[in-house]
């Protein structure tokens, strides 16, 4: 099988109902599959499924492991020469698939790419979770072409170009199969968001390409498991974050980072203080907690991954400080950073 597309649902038959029609609609190919991984739902995700679309394979796990572990377990035995990844809630547009798998045939050394992804609710604006392409800043922070912090610029083609970029979006992800096995999936620690990113870091250690191909767009609702501003949310951003760069971080920057994030993460728990967040603010030590337990677990995958690096310098990751550039310098837009776009092919 060339292509496998995979959905990982959890209670979302109302999102399956909406958005499977133009998954099958826009892929429908001999060489290509489409599974619907079901993360223990106990709505009625299966009946939507065999009844309404026969022609969609159903995957049944035996609880729900989350996104990432949902993910490995779901992939398995997938023996395609490419899997994308896919969320529930995203409705893809005609010839999404045949760009992106083009950029991938271009070059063996690209691991993974993803469409270009705009808001559902607003189409004229790119989304959040990935926009036209990820990147990271020198502090770890990550942010898009199109999407700095929380603000999502209108699509004017601006960003239009295929470029090599830091990390590609878990809502929509392309990866060539024998990679995924190769680097074992996302790393199930994680549970959910910045997953992604640290697959394409060690990816990029390792180096390969990550890609991004506004030429293939898709359409994002987003939220659909957790809101953005929800506490569960805020805690896995501030701890998978933590988990990101002691994994990934190369020696010569280990300390210094680590110890400035310690200090910015206490910042952002103040400013949820001061703004009455009270929930959000207990959520930043909660995550460092968790860090902290977690340590023996890291420390064995950081020495792991570190025998394997190849490359360390990206220049992907923004060296200066996108939380300073947007909140000081009030720099909205990601052609405001003049941060050079390399060319994929």
């Amino acid at each position: 099988m060339r292509l496998s597309i995979v959905i990982l649902n959890w209670n979302g038959c109302h999102h399956l109902r909406r958005f499977l029609p133009s998954v099958l609609k826009y892929s429908n190919y001999d060489w290509a599959e489409i599974v619907v991984a079901d993360n223990y739902s106990s709505d009625e995700s299966r009946e939507v499924v065999e009844k309404e679309f026969p022609n969609v394979k159903y995957l049944q796990l035996d609880r729900n492991y989350g996104f990432a572990e949902g993910y490995n377990r779901a992939l398995k035995n997938n023996e395609a020469e490419y899997i994308l990844l896919l969320n529930s809630d995203v409705e893809v547009t005609g010839n999404w698939l045949e760009p992106m798998l083009k950029i991938m045939d271009s070059n063996p050394l690209i691991g993974a790419c993803q469409p270009k992804i705009m808001q559902l609710e607003h189409p004229e604006k790119f989304e959040y979770a990935g926009a036209s392409g990820g990147f990271i800043d020198h502090y770890g922070y990550p942010f898009c072409r199109g999407r700095i912090v929380n603000f999502m610029e209108q699509d004017l083609g601006q960003y239009d170009l295929p470029i090599s970029v830091f990390w590609a979006s878990g809502a929509a992800i392309l990866v060539r199969g024998k990679l995924w096995h190769e680097f074992e999936g996302f790393d199930a620690d994680f549970w959910a968001h910045m997953e992604e990113i640290d697959l394409c870091w060690r990816m990029k250690n390792r180096g390969f390409k990550i890609a991004v191909c506004p030429q293939s767009k898709v359409f994002h609702l987003g939220g659909g498991s957790l809101s953005y501003g929800s506490p569960q949310k805020i805690y896995l951003n501030f701890r998978n974050n933590l988990f990101l760069l002691y994994k990934n971080l190369p020696k010569e920057k280990f300390y210094k980072i680590m110890f400035l994030r310690m200090i910015l993460d206490g910042v952002a728990a103040l400013q949820f203080l001061i703004t009455g967040q009270f929930t959000a603010f207990t959520k930043v030590p909660a995550a460092h907690r968790d860090f902290y337990k977690s340590l023996g677990r890291l420390r064995k995958k950081r020495k792991v991954l570190l025998s394997k690096v190849v490359a360390t310098d990206h220049p992907e990751i923004y060296k200066g400080s996108i939380i300073f550039d947007f909140f000081i310098s009030k720099k909205r837009k990601f052609s405001s950073l003049k941060f050079p776009a390399n060319e994929i092919y």
